[in-house]
C-alpha cells in the first residue's frame, strides 16, 4: 500500500502516540529515543531488559511491545543482512500493521541484497514507511567492535584501500527522528553517507591524529582475521557476519557518497574528522 493510497494528502498526525524504538539501547536506537524524549514524545524502549521486554528471537514478546504503539523505529540485531533477517523483519512488520502501527522507520544497510529484501517486506506491510539505508558507522571505532584494537594501538582488518563514506550515527538518528515526527518523509528511501570517502587506513590515521597517539592499520587476510576472532571466542554468527561484510560488501560497491542526509534534513552530513575530534575530546581513546 503506497502513502498516497493511505492518505491522499501524504501527511500523518505526529502529535501523539507512542514510538517503539527497537534496539533502544544501541548505537542508533539510544540516540533516537533520547531525541524523541527531548521533543516530549512518548517512547517505549524495545530491548530484552525493558519494562515490556522485546526479543527478536522470541516472537511472543512482539505483540505486548507493540500494544498501543503508533510508530516503530526498527533496528534489527545482530544485523539486517544476517541469515533470516529479512523474514524476521517482515514478520514483525506484518504484525505491526495488524496491531495498528501507522509508520515504520527501518534502519537498513547499503550494498546488502538481504537488507533490501527486508526493505521490500516493510514496504509491503501496509503502513507508512521510511527507509534509512546507512553506510558503515563511524561510531564502530569508539562504541563498537573496533574500540579494543584502537586502544591497543593496532587495527588489523581484512580490507584494503576501498573507500567507505563513514556515516555519523547522530546523522542517522536525526534522519530517523525527522521521519517519525515530521511530514514529508513517508514513502522515502534515504541512503545516508558521510560527505567523503576514506579507506579504513585513512580513518585510523584520522583517529590517531585526533587522539594524539600512534595507531597503526594493518591489512590481513580474511581467513587469518576469522581465525583470530575464533581464538578470542567471538560467537560464530558474529564471525560469519563480519566475514560477509569484509569479504563481500566492502568490495567497492559502496565507494560513493549520496545525498540522503541533505534530502532528509536540509544540511550536509557530519564529516569523519568532526566525529574523531569530538570522540577524542571525550577521552574515549586515551590509554
Amino acid at each position: 500500500m503506497t502513502t498516497s493510497e493511505q492518505n491522499p494528502t501524504g501527511t500523518t498526525d505526529h502529535s501523539d502516540g507512542t514510538t517503539l524504538v527497537l534496539g533502544g539501547t544501541g548505537k542508533t536506537g539510544r540516540r533516537v529515543a533520547e531525541r524523541l524524549t527531548a521533543l516530549g514524545r512518548s517512547v517505549r524502549i524495545g530491548s530484552r531488559s525493558a519494562a515490556i521486554p522485546f526479543d527478536w528471537t522470541d516472537r511472543t514478546t512482539w505483540a505486548p511491545a507493540l500494544r498501543g504503539v503508533d510508530s516503530v523505529y526498527i533496528s534489527f540485531q545482530p544485523d539486517i543482512a544476517a541469515p533470516g533477517g529479512a523474514d524476521t523483519v517482515g514478520a514483525f512488520a506484518d504484525l505491526a500493521a495488524d496491531s495498528g502501527v501507522r509508520h515504520l522507520v527501518l534502519l537498513s544497510g547499503r550494498g546488502e541484497p538481504e537488507a533490501q529484501d527486508a526493505e521490500a517486506r516493510v514496504r509491503a506491510a501496509g503502513t507508512y514507511w521510511t527507509i534509512v539505508r546507512a553506510s558503515f558507522f563511524a561510531q564502530n571505532f569508539d562504541e563498537g567492535e573496533f574500540l579494543g584494537p584502537i586502544l591497543d594501538g593496532e587495527m588489523a582488518l581484512p580490507v584494503g584501500d576501498v573507500g567507505e563514506p563513514f556515516i555519523d550515527v547522530d546523522d542517522i538518528a536525526d534522519v530517523a527522528v525527522a521521519a517519525l515526527t515530521e511530514d514529508g518523509h513517508q514513502g522515502q528511501l534515504y541512503e545516508v553517507t558521510g560527505p567523503r570517502l576514506l579507506s579504513f587506513a585513512d580513518a585510523v590515521a584520522e583517529i590517531a591524529r585526533a587522539a594524539g597517539r600512534e595507531i597503526t592499520f594493518v591489512q590481513v587476510p580474511l581467513a587469518a582475521y576469522s581465525a583470530v576472532l575464533t581464538e578470542h571466542q567471538v560467537p560464530q554468527e558474529v564471525i560469519d557476519l563480519l566475514s560477509f561484510l569484509f569479504g563481500e560488501v566492502l568490495d567497492g560497491r559502496n565507494a560513493h557518497v549520496t545525498d540522503g542526509v541533505q534530502r532528509a534534513l536540509g544540511r550536509a552530513p557530519r564529516d569523519f574528522s568532526d566525529y574523531a575530534r569530538d570522540a577524542a575530546a571525550r577521552g574515549v581513546w586515551k590509554v
